[in-house]
C-alpha cells in the first residue's frame, strides 16, 4: 500500500474510533442537573416522579380574631363601602356574627385533620363583604371574603410557614335565584360556610393551597 493511502487510512480509523468513543460515553452517561442532586441525589430520573410535599397538620385549634377595627356598614345600598357587610343573622353584633361563621366553617373543614404535626390555626378576617337586601332580591353580586392564615405548632408556639392571605370569594344568588335558593334552604349563610369550609381544607390539603377562580356576576347561575 502507498504511503499516502496509509496514512489516509489510519487517519479515517482514528476519525471513527473518536466519533463511536464520544457517542457511546454521551448516550450512556447518566442525566445530570447539579440542583436536583442536591435535593435526591444520583437517581435514574426516568424511574422517579417527582411529587410538592404537602405537610400533614393535626388541627388541635381554631382561633378566629374579627379585628373590632373592621368598618361594619348597614347601608341597603347595591355597594356599600364597609369592611364587614353582613345581612344574613338578625341585626346585632356583626363581628360576633362573622367570627361564629368562620369558626363553624373552620371546624368543619379540618375536622379530618388529626394526623401529623400538631398545629393550631391562627385565623384574622380581613374583608366579609356579603350582599345587601337591595343587590341580593335583584341582580346579585359577590361574596367578597378576604382572611389571612397562620400556622404554628401546637406545642412550641412557633410559626411552622409565611402567613397567607386567601382570598375566598364567591358568586351571590340574586332575584328569583336567590329566592329559589332560599326556599332549599341555601341562605348567604349555609353556603358562605360551606364554601369557607372547602377554602381551608383545599388550601391545607392541596400543594397549590387554595386558588380561587376569578368570579363575575354575569356567569350563569345554574346552581346553587
Amino acid at each position: 500500500m502507498r504511503p499516502y493511502k496509509l496514512i489516509a487510512v489510519l487517519t479515517l480509523s482514528v476519525f471513527a474510533a473518536g466519533c463511536s468513543t464520544t457517542d457511546i460515553a454521551s448516550r450512556n452517561a447518566p442525566f445530570s442537573n447539579p440542583a436536583l442532586e442536591g435535593a435526591v441525589g444520583q437517581k435514574n430520573l426516568l424511574d422517579t416522579t417527582f411529587e410538592a410535599a404537602v405537610p400533614i397538620y393535626d388541627v388541635t385549634d381554631v382561633v378566629v380574631n374579627v379585628p373590632e377595627n373592621l368598618i361594619v356598614s348597614e347601608a341597603n345600598s347595591y355597594y356599600p363601602s364597609g369592611d364587614i357587610v353582613w345581612r344574613g343573622d338578625p341585626a346585632g353584633n356583626r363581628h360576633e356574627q362573622v367570627k361564629a361563621i368562620f369558626e363553624t366553617a373552620m371546624a368543619r373543614g379540618t375536622a379530618g385533620m388529626t394526623e401529623g404535626t400538631p398545629v393550631i390555626l391562627d385565623i384574622e378576617v380581613k374583608r366579609f363583604h356579603a350582599l345587601t337586601e337591595k343587590t341580593r332580591y335583584t341582580i346579585g353580586g359577590i361574596h367578597a371574603i378576604t382572611f389571612k392564615m397562620s400556622v404554628r405548632s401546637a406545642e412550641t408556639g412557633l410559626m411552622l410557614s409565611e402567613p397567607r392571605v386567601i382570598k375566598a370569594n364567591l358568586k351571590g344568588f340574586g332575584g328569583e335565584r336567590a329566592i329559589a335558593a332560599e326556599r332549599q334552604g341555601q341562605t348567604q349563610k349555609v353556603r358562605i360556610t360551606d364554601h369557607l369550609a372547602g377554602v381551608i381544607f383545599t388550601e391545607l390539603g392541596q400543594p397549590d393551597g387554595y386558588s380561587g377562580q376569578r368570579v363575575s356576576v354575569l356567569a350563569p347561575q345554574d346552581n346553587i
